[in-house]
């Protein structure tokens, strides 16, 4: 099966190079099941391998998206795009947002679609838009199109060390997940991701968000200290990660975010992020009797992160059968929380998702 690829640059371990590499054969011990049949880059860097890699294998690379998905289709057909909007230079909105392409990306690849009368598989990495308004109304257009979609990023699809039982899953209403980094917005959504794949899994589904709020610096440990957020969930969701450092984490020089999810039904979620506080995701859960679990997001810290292995499979599998390995709508909220969460930021205060009025549940 032949997809086109399209990717905001490809350059060494960058998000384009992790999986349209493996389905190029680049990388040892990974069987590719699809064919790269063309390729559109939308910048090259000083350090871009893409130039290099697709003269190499005879890959065909075009200079606009439109080219790119009418190429694959009249030169042998097409099965599926996959679309990576990750890394690049583009510029900061006033909340500091990046602005990355992956709306105008997906308009152009759903105009060649139309162009062509083909509906084929889309996947889209990491959230959709910068923007809420752009991230709905990317959805809309897939859903209206009746369009197979994947979105998202390889964390949550990393396996999961000691997670508790389904009952304990589908009880649970107060969620924490431990994130790192110095990049709020890249890395958050990683956390909000993996929160929502917890969120989704308890009883009767996902039911809707009200809002989201985000606090830094101080004020973080000030409303811990008022009982505003769970301290035993952070501190159980520590454990797979920091075994070795027993610091309690108000204690470093980093700055410390929290982002709290309200959902509709009165659940919590929580986002707890500082620069250096742990190197993999984790989290912890209190189920419906009170008891708290915690796990780990098994992602791989060397290279060639063997969790994009898992990752590119998972793409794979969704465009040969059309059918993605979780609801599309996971992807929608994840975006939203994200994009609301830089607006609560730069705000300083509460901000409602009147979007997130979504009900769907986990087959």
């Amino acid at each position: 099966m032949r997809i086109a690829a399209i990717a905001t640059e490809y350059r060494h371990n960058s998000h384009a190079h992790m999986i349209v590499g493996r389905l190029l054969g680049e990388f040892p011990g990974y069987r590719p099941q699809l064919e790269v049949a063309s390729l559109y880059l939308d910048q090259y860097p000083a350090n871009d391998s893409g130039r290099e890699t697709a003269a190499r294998l005879s890959v065909p690379l075009l200079p606009s998206i439109r080219e790119t998905i009418l190429h694959a289709e009249r030169r042998g057909g097409l099965q599926g795009v996959i679309m990576i909007g990750e890394h690049g230079d583009y510029p900061l909105d006033e909340w500091g947002r990046k602005q990355y392409p992956r709306y105008r990306f997906m308009n152009e690849t759903l105009d060649a679609l139309a162009e062509l009368d083909l509906r084929v598989p889309i996947f889209s990495d990491k959230f959709l838009s910068y923007r809420a308004d752009q991230s709905v109304r990317m959805f809309e257009n897939l859903s209206n199109r009746a369009i197979p979609f994947m979105g998202g990023s390889s964390i949550p699809l990393a396996p999961r060390r000691n997670m508790p039982a389904d009952h304990h899953l589908d009880s649970a209403r107060e969620w924490l997940v431990v994130s790192f980094s110095s990049e709020f917005e890249a890395y958050g959504y990683h956390a909000l991701e993996v929160l929502q794949s917890l969120a989704e899994r308890r009883e009767g589904g996902e039911s809707g968000i009200a809002g989201i709020d985000v606090m830094h610096g101080g004020a973080v440990w000030e409303a811990m200290e008022r009982r505003q957020w769970p301290e035993d969930l952070l501190l159980a969701a520590l454990k797979p990660v920091r075994a070795a450092d027993t610091s309690h984490p108000r204690e470093s020089s980093d700055t410390t975010y929290l982002l709290t999810v309200h959902y509709k039904d009165g659940s919590r979620g929580y986002v707890i992020q500082q620069t250096r506080l742990a190197e993999q995701w984790s989290f912890a859960l209190r189920d419906g009797n009170g008891n708290i679990f915690e796990s780990v997001c098994l992602s791989d810290n060397n290279w060639p992160f063997r969790h994009f292995d898992r990752m590119t499979n998972a793409i794979e599998q969704f465009i040969i059968s059309s059918q993605p390995p979780f609801p599309a709508e996971r992807i929608l909220i994840s975006s939203c929380l994200i994009n609301r969460a830089m607006e609560s930021l730069h705000k300083g205060r509460y901000v409602a998702t009147p979007e997130l009025d979504i009900h769907y549940e986990i087959q």
